[in-house]
């Protein structure tokens, strides 16, 4: 809804919605992507439409049978299939009949980077800009969202930040520079992980390269974080938590530990505390959220912004003046090429 690059966005499909602005229903900014409640209502204000997106991420990744029927009937009105499960849609012998029937196109996501088979070099030293992770203390989080955030900031500072995507989500952004994580056999994630951040080195010679994890450092399930602090070392990671949240994405047994638990555990694996805190607004009004944030900065004494009302900016200000101080220490003068919002 908010960064789409590669697809225009017509419309959304939820039944439980029906009738609202996605935007809306998102972050209160009106999108004019309309929510319809059936694929038909859907489709008769947009038969032009080429593509079904699907855009959840399901439980173990699997295609519920009510998800295949308006799949069905999404081919045989015209529309290609743009799948972001685990669950191969092309490998499915009667969807794949029926897409060949009507001319069009299934899209597993996942399918793209599912044999990459990329080792790890150490060739994430000789990247030189600067690279920022956004971590999470929950899987479903807004990580992505508050990484591309960062990103922007950066360029309206006068940098050139590219952003790199690590799950299917971000592809379908429409992003240069992605790899879909979960899709490739573990021994290949950290080599993804570094191979991605050298091409976009390589070939765009970014000042600052901003990515965000997928799951949790903590998470029972979706454990996450860990490859992306061992391959890409980050200079710096921006922790995102949601005070209103208690418990874990969908495993409300599980209590998330305590915030300062993952800046801890922050801490020992990358050897540095997160540059700043980010808060979701899950549960929260805008004044409770912008209360815990101000408590959070205050207990831990590491800056606290909630991007939705306060923006990312001065998070992106710090980490560039940080960054200055790293090289002037290290280098003992500052870089001729030092950018001039410096």
């Amino acid at each position: 809804m908010r960064y789409s690059r590669r697809f225009e966005i017509a419309g959304l499909i939820d039944s439980t919605l029906a009738g609202k602005d996605a935007g809306e229903v998102l972050d209160g900014s009106r999108r004019n992507i309309p929510i319809y409640g059936t694929l038909e209502e859907a489709l008769k204000e947009h038969p032009d439409a080429k593509w079904l997106i699907i855009g959840v991420a399901t439980p173990g990744g699997f295609l519920p049978e009510s998800y295949r029927k308006i799949v069905i009937k999404a081919i045989k009105s015209g529309l290609g299939i743009v799948n972001g499960l685990h669950h191969f849609l092309s490998d499915d012998f009667y969807l794949k009949r029926l897409a060949k029937k009507h001319g069009v196109e299934i899209i597993d996501v996942r399918k793209i980077f599912y044999n990459m088979r990329i080792p790890f070099t150490g060739k994430i030293e000789e990247v030189k800009a600067v690279k920022v992770a956004v971590l999470g203390t929950d899987a479903a989080i807004g990580k992505r969202t508050t990484a591309i955030m960062l990103h922007e900031a950066f360029k309206n500072l006068g940098l050139k930040s590219e952003f790199i995507a690590m799950g299917q989500t971000g592809w379908m952004q429409g992003f240069r520079y992605c790899i879909v994580m979960d899709s490739i056999i573990n021994d290949f994630v950290a080599g993804a992980i570094e191979d991605v951040f050298y091409r976009a080195w390589v070939e765009e010679r970014p000042d600052v390269i901003v990515t965000h994890g997928e799951g949790s450092l903590l998470h029972p399930a979706f454990p996450g974080g860990f490859e992306l602090i061992g391959a890409a070392r980050p200079d710096f990671i921006v922790l995102q938590h949601a005070p209103g949240r208690k418990t874990f994405d969908d495993f409300p047994q599980y209590v998330i530990p305590p915030l300062e638990n993952y800046i801890q555990l922050i801490e020992l694996l990358s050897g540095k505390r997160p540059v700043a805190i980010t808060i979701n607004t899950e549960n929260l009004t805008k004044e409770e959220a912008l209360e815990a944030a101000r408590e959070i900065e205050k207990r831990t004494g590491i800056m606290t912004r909630v991007p939705f009302y306060e923006g990312v900016e001065d998070i992106a200000r710090e980490i560039v003046l940080l960054s200055m101080k790293r090289r002037i220490t290290v280098q003992g003068e500052v870089p001729e090429n030092e950018p001039s919002v410096l």
